[in-house]
């Protein structure tokens, strides 16, 4: 773990493999855990330079105030430009997850020379809030479920797992993995404050940002090689997003988990290594 001086912000960061590789760079949804251990060493054994960060206010990257962030979307996606440019591994392959992938789409599209291929795994095409008329919205029932659950005591690891792991549950991912990776999620965040602890865990502080103006309408701009990965079983992002992004994007490739739902499973790494690797 390290951190890296990018856009005037400090940013968590990982690597895997060869840094004189071709460089992988993944946008966590927020921390950097929501890319599996498998999937980046997979990659690695691939022949990439693998680097996954956290976005801002979450894990060892510049924490402030997550409850009123000041700074927007398009700053989140000048971070990651401006990171490839710190770590010297020229256009690099973008990637996001979650609330990273609408990092990367707009990354792709304000930074275009930053970037040489483009990934894109469980996300929509708009920010936060009510989607379009097209797009399917979060299912109702699991949402319901998920609010009904009470908050954990923030300054209490235990308790932040197994809330995790409830959450998993009702979104059909996998407990236990989510309840060990939310220990680890809790044992890098900065301090016990419960804002800090939710905006590592939850990734409140994404819904307080600025997420204007509309990119979906310059999707077709997106002159990259193009993956779109999602879970049939997606809850939160339903599929009908990740296709509408797919079309969208001029000669995207969708790859549709069977077996999956929010979260990347492990049993998927080397499925999507295989299909990212193929874009160069």
């Amino acid at each position: 773990m390290a951190t890296v001086n990018a856009n005037e912000v400090a940013l968590g960061v990982e690597s895997f493999g060869d840094g004189d590789a071709p460089l992988v760079l993944l946008a966590g949804g927020t921390t950097m855990l929501s890319w599996p251990d498998a999937l980046c060493r997979r990659l690695a054994d691939g022949g990439r330079h693998v680097v996954r960060y956290d976005l801002r206010d979450s894990g060892e990257s510049t924490t402030a105030d997550p409850e009123a962030p000041a700074y927007t979307l398009r700053d989140l996606a000048a971070d990651a430009a401006a990171l490839v440019g710190a770590l010297g591994g020229g256009p690099a392959h973008l990637a996001g997850i979650g609330v990273g992938g609408m990092v990367a789409q707009v990354a792709a599209l304000d930074h275009p020379d930053a970037f040489s291929a483009l990934t894109l795994v469980g996300t929509r095409p708009v920010a936060p809030g009510p989607p379009d008329d097209d797009l399917p919205d979060h299912d109702r029932a699991t949402m319901s479920r998920l609010f009904a659950h009470a908050m954990p005591d923030w300054t209490d690891r235990e308790a932040v797992a197994e809330f995790a792991a409830a959450g998993a549950e009702i979104l059909g991912d996998d407990p236990d993995a989510a309840r060990a990776t939310a220990a680890r999620v809790w044992d890098r965040t900065p301090g016990t404050a419960p804002p800090v602890q939710m905006a590592n865990q939850l990734g409140m502080v994404f819904s307080r940002l600025d997420c204007g103006p509309r990119w979906r309408e310059r999707l077709s701009g997106i002159g990259i090689p193009t993956l779109v990965v999602h879970g049939r079983h997606d809850r939160f992002f339903p599929v009908g997003n990740g296709e509408a992004i797919a079309h969208e994007i001029p000669g995207a490739r969708l790859l549709v988990l069977g077996g999956a739902a929010t979260a990347i499973p492990d049993t998927a790494a080397d499925e999507i290594a295989e299909a990212m690797l193929a874009l160069g």
